[in-house]
């Protein structure tokens, strides 16, 4: 049996960054061979990721990355705001950003794709081993446009492209790049702000229309308006819904006396070349991930009375 020393523990902790009794363990186990307790402690780290899988993940952060006519917004979850502030976690959601700019928006296809001797999927594995966390790639959506620009937002941003909130709005022009990309940025902000649901009228979901047509209808029907004056009445309603929910008719946040499409079509004579907005995609952490209600107070007498 090897003699474990501190400092072997110590060398073997600053390579690892695993806790002291689990270094110590894997020297133990392997006969104080350093090598093969690093891979001991990565086995073990990667069994903890797995136990840690079942865990809700709705923090973590929205990277988006952006280059010429290219551009993608992932999500990356983790358990707690405070791995948000982590420099590896950063970099780990930067990487698949970059990553998925050429993969592409399919998960599985990010996970599996290779960043330099290893695949993305054991980037966040050794993250979670390394970090202590679940951590999931939840989702991407990219957008290109054959010419023009993609611009991006993040708000509330902890570094540069990383936040809680980003977005990505996708121009088709021949005009300038710059001023381009400065009308982009000013519609992703207003994305951010706004929330729009759809592009268009014609972008909506026919479902949320048709509900909207119904409650709309049963208001007016309840206070006995003959049927004829209702059907008016529901298409004006539904003009005032699409001003409010779809982008280019939404009032622009930077001139609120113009809808986004008005200044859209201003913006040409700058830009010199007419402009087509092609998509957006607005992705906001955590969105439709059921949080576990903790009480951490009482977290934190249940430990205190462990201790």
């Amino acid at each position: 049996m090897a003699t474990i020393s501190a400092a072997m523990v110590k060398d073997l902790r600053e390579k690892t960054g695993a806790g002291m009794m689990d270094c110590k363990q894997a020297l133990n186990e392997n006969n104080g061979d350093i090598d093969a307790a690093v891979d001991w402690l990565r086995k073990k780290g990667l069994s903890k990721a797995a136990k840690k899988a079942g865990r809700v993940a709705a923090e973590g952060l929205i990277g988006a990355v952006v280059s010429g006519n290219k551009g993608v917004v992932v999500e990356v979850n983790s358990e707690t705001d405070f791995v948000a502030r982590n420099e590896q976690f950063q970099g780990l959601v930067k990487m698949i950003g970059q990553v998925a700019l050429d993969a592409g928006a399919d998960v599985e296809k990010i996970k599996a794709a290779k960043v330099g001797a290893v695949t993305v999927e054991a980037a966040i594995n050794d993250a979670i081993a390394t970090i202590g966390e679940n951590m999931t790639l939840r989702r991407a959506a990219t957008l290109s446009v054959g010419k023009g620009v993609v611009a991006s937002y993040v708000h509330n941003a902890v570094t540069d492209g990383l936040g809680k909130m980003g977005v990505i709005v996708a121009l088709e022009s021949t005009g300038k790049a710059d001023e381009l990309a400065a009308l982009g940025r000013q519609l992703a902000m207003h994305v951010a702000a706004a929330n729009p649901q759809a592009l268009d009228a014609a972008g909506l979901d026919p479902q949320v229309v048709a509900r909207e047509k119904d409650v709309l209808a049963d208001k007016y029907r309840q206070q006995g308006k003959p049927a004829a004056m209702i059907e008016k009445i529901v298409e004006s309603g539904l003009k005032t819904y699409y001003k409010e929910v779809t982008l280019l008719e939404q009032a622009f946040i930077h001139d609120s006396g113009k809808s986004v499409a008005q200044a859209v079509k201003e913006a040409e004579g700058k830009v010199g070349a007419p402009i087509k907005v092609a998509g957006f995609v607005r992705y906001a952490l955590g969105e439709g991930i059921e949080k576990e209600e903790s009480d951490f107070a009482a977290e934190v007498a249940a430990a205190a009375g462990q201790g």
